[in-house]
C-alpha cells in the first residue's frame, strides 16, 4: 500500500487541501481538463480523454501525477469535485538520455506539463504551494530526483517561482516549439518561444542576491535592454506599458541585466487592438528577447537570479552572469 502524502493549508481564512489523484473512475479525471480550459482558454486544445487519464495515472498503469488542489465548502469539507477545485498539476516520467532508456534510476526525469490556478484564487499563492507539494510526492513516493518544464521567458511570474524561489536552471531557450498557441495566456501572432529548464530536488537553493543587496545590483549592472514606459489605448482602456526601444549585444562584463515586462499576460490582453503599433508591442517583445538570449547564451552566459525593482513602475530583471 503506497502513503500518499496529503496537506491542509490555510490562507487568507480558506482552506486548501492538496492532494494526488488515486481514483479509478475515469470521469473523476474530466475536472483537470475543464479547469484547464478555464485557465488558458484554448479551445482546440486538450487533455487525452478521461479513460486514458485514468490509465495514464501511475497509481493504475502509465507514470503521470495528478495533483489537486481542492477549497473546503461552506461546512468545512472538502469535496474533490469540479466546483471545488482550485489548482492542479499534471506531468509524467520521461527519460533524459535517449540511448539508455530505463536502465537506469538516475536516467529518469519528471516532465511537469501543466501548473494552473482558478483565475479568481490567483491572490493565494497557490502556484509555488504546489510546485512544494508535487517536490514532496515525487521524491517520497516516486522517487524521483529532477524535474523539467518549459515556461515563456517573458512571464514574470513564472520567473520568479522557477529562478528565484526554485532555483531551477535553464538549459536552453527553445524558439516557439508549440507552433502559433492562442488562449487567455498566449496569443497566436506572438510566437510561443519557451525556456527549457530543471529543478534539481535534492540541491539546496538560495537566491544568488539576497534581498537587501537588489537595489545595488540593480544601480550597476548594465542591461541589456532599453526600456520607456508609455501610456496606451489598450483593449480595455488607457493601460501603461513597457516599451522595448533597443538592445545592447556588446556586453562584456561578468554579469548583466535583461528587463521583461512586469506583466506579460496583461500586456498581451491589453495590445489586442487595431492600432498596429500598440498590437505588436508584445510581438517586439519576443523577438528582441529571443535574439538577445540567444546571443549571450551562446557567449556563455548563464541565469542565475530573477530580480524586481520597485518604483513608479515595476521593473523586473534576468540576472545573467558569464560562466567560469
Amino acid at each position: 500500500m503506497i502513503n500518499l502524502p496529503e496537506k491542509i493549508i490555510e490562507i487568507k481564512g480558506k482552506k486548501f487541501l492538496f492532494r494526488v489523484e488515486s481514483s479509478s473512475k475515469a470521469e473523476d479525471y474530466q475536472k483537470y481538463e475543464e479547469l484547464r480550459q478555464v485557465v488558458w482558454e484554448f479551445a482546440p486544445d486538450h487533455l487525452s480523454g478521461s479513460r486514458n487519464l485514468l490509465c495514464e495515472n501511475f497509481l493504475h498503469e502509465g507514470s503521470s501525477l495528478f495533483i489537486g488542489v481542492f477549497e473546503e465548502d461552506g461546512s468545512g469539507r472538502f469535496l474533490y469535485d469540479s466546483d471545488h477545485l482550485v489548482g492542479f498539476s499534471y506531468g509524467f516520467a520521461g527519460i533524459k538520455d535517449k540511448s539508455l532508456g530505463f536502465s537506469q534510476p538516475g536516467n529518469i526525469w519528471f516532465y511537469s506539463q501543466f501548473l494552473g490556478v482558478r483565475p479568481d484564487r490567483l491572490n493565494f499563492g497557490l502556484g509555488i504551494l504546489i510546485k512544494e507539494f508535487q517536490k514532496e510526492v515525487l521524491l517520497s513516493v516516486l522517487k524521483i530526483t529532477t524535474v523539467v518544464c518549459t515556461y515563456d521567458p517573458l512571464t514574470a511570474v513564472n520567473a520568479h517561482r522557477n529562478i528565484r524561489r526554485l532555483g531551477m536552471e535553464v538549459l536552453e531557450y527553445r524558439v516557439a516549439p508549440y507552433g502559433e498557441y492562442g488562449g487567455r495566456l498566449n496569443r497566436q501572432d506572438v510566437p510561443s518561444d519557451r525556456f527549457f529548464a530543471c529543478w534539481d530536488l535534492k540541491k539546496k537553493h538560495q537566491p544568488a542576491i539576497k534581498e537587501n543587496e537588489m537595489a545595488g545590483y540593480l544601480d550597476r549592472l548594465p542591461r541589456a535592454i532599453e526600456v520607456n514606459y508609455q501610456q496606451v489605448l489598450g483593449r480595455d482602456g488607457p493601460v501603461i506599458l513597457e516599451i522595448s526601444t533597443g538592445l545592447n549585444l556588446e556586453i562584456g562584463a561578468e554579469q548583466l541585466l535583461v528587463p521583461i515586462p512586469a506583466d506579460f499576460y496583461l500586456m498581451l490582453r491589453a495590445t489586442q487592438v487595431e492600432d498596429s503599433q500598440i498590437h505588436q508591442i508584445p510581438l517586439v517583445w519576443r523577438l528582441q528577447t529571443r535574439k538577445l538570449f540567444l546571443h549571450y547564451f551562446k557567449k556563455g552566459y548563464e541565469i542565475i537570479d530573477f530580480l524586481a525593482e520597485k518604483g513608479n513602475h515595476q521593473a523586473v530583471f534576468y540576472l545573467l552572469q558569464k560562466k567560469s
